[in-house]
């Protein structure tokens, strides 16, 4: 199968590479490319390569980063002028997309210029706000199907029925995209292990430790934050922080944001790590955090779900609470008992690196992927 895997990355993430090499953007696309996928941000190139080593041809492609795009542009005679480019989006907070009614912004014409000089059997789309409706129709004629994936509130139906077919990490997502006649299948998130690589070795220098964001998605998380914050010596990096009150305990052990490899770092630093998914996983675990906390050999702390035993046992791999007061006494128990939780984040990283890698998903991937595109395409 030829797969074209389509990502849009965080602005903050973009700006800050940028800002770190002012003359990167004047570069051609390649070497922007793989500048960026450096990073090892998000899923990065880990569908791709192990795709690749699987026998098709996958390649990445970063659609809302402007001067990559604008790089690729240049390069091919594809012509965009720079008001296009300026078109707000409404979830990642980076200009990206148009509404349905417009005509389509530059981002979403030069991808689709992209993807007709593909020509992929599948168009795995990362991201389900990007595809607007009106993208979609102009992609049908050079696309064979149109999959996407998902681990994040979901867009308005509209959207949705522009997928052949739709891979989650959320369990309870499957049945309700199937009730809208949408196909659906479960495919859990993983880790890279190439990523112990890139980190190096790392001094484990913070006690305990949450790496994320404070947001909208994350409203009942916040009191139980600042509770930890006000009882256990834990420290804070992510984004969102800007958004706390002034008496927020959170602010005085707040290090800023910490996006891709610096964000394996500063999980790879800590004893353990506390880990709470957002409002719309219910009652499901599925974060990314559960893999590349494991995947360091830190200990994970996270909240109790009822399928988290079929991903990992819960005590012997990770621990689990179940309200804050539990949380901060947890945190507390195994800063002071540094073997019980080495021990506990040995197991963890063992169980990962052996059933949650990217390989291994891939390899569930490919037959989804496979059946798909068995099937006929949904109407245009």
């Amino acid at each position: 199968m030829k797969i074209a895997i389509l990502d849009t990355y965080y602005p903050d993430v973009l700006s800050a590479r940028y800002r770190s090499e002012p003359g990167l953007a004047l570069t051609g696309y390649a070497n922007q490319h793989a500048a960026l996928i450096a990073l090892a941000f998000g899923t990065s190139d880990f569908y791709s390569r192990h795709l690749n080593d699987l026998g098709h041809q996958a390649s990445d492609l970063i659609v809302n980063c402007e001067p990559l795009q604008r790089a690729w542009a240049r390069e091919t005679g594809v012509r965009v002028a720079a008001a296009q480019m300026r078109i707000p989006h409404r979830y990642f907070r980076l200009p990206v997309i148009g509404s349905m009614a417009c005509a389509l912004s530059g981002f979403s014409r030069i991808a689709l210029a992209q993807l007709e000089a593909l020509q992929p059997d599948i168009l795995y789309c990362q991201d389900l706000w990007f595809m607007t409706p009106q993208l979609a129709r102009r992609l049908r004629p050079h696309v064979g199907r149109i999959v996407g994936q998902t681990a994040s509130p979901l867009p308005p139906p509209e959207y949705l029925a522009s997928y052949d077919l739709i891979v989650t990490s959320f369990p309870h997502y499957v049945p309700r995209l199937r009730a809208l006649g949408i196909a659906a299948e479960y495919l859990p998130i993983a880790f890279e292990p190439a990523v112990l690589d890139r980190i190096g070795t790392v001094k484990r220098d913070i006690g305990a430790s949450f790496v994320g964001g404070i947001s909208r998605h994350h409203g009942r998380a916040l009191p139980m934050l600042e509770y930890l914050a006000r009882n256990t010596p834990i420290e804070f990096f992510g984004y969102g922080a800007e958004r706390l009150g002034y008496d927020s305990p959170i602010r005085e052990r707040h290090h800023g944001e910490a996006w891709a490899l610096d964000m394996y770092r500063a999980i790879a630093r800590s004893h353990v790590t506390f880990n709470r998914h957002i409002d719309v996983a219910e009652d499901n675990a599925n974060n990314m955090r559960l893999y590349e906390a494991t995947g360091v050999g830190t200990l994970l702390i996270t909240d109790s779900k009822r399928n988290l035993a079929q991903l990992f046992e819960p005590g012997r791999e990770v621990v689990v609470y179940s309200d804050a007061e539990e949380a901060a006494r947890l945190i507390r128990h195994y800063l002071e008992h540094p073997d019980e939780a080495a021990e506990i984040a040995r197991a963890g990283q063992a169980r990962t690196l052996r059933e949650h890698t990217y390989r291994q998903r891939m390899e569930s991937l490919v037959p989804m992927l496979e059946r798909c595109l068995e099937q006929p395409r949904r109407p245009g």
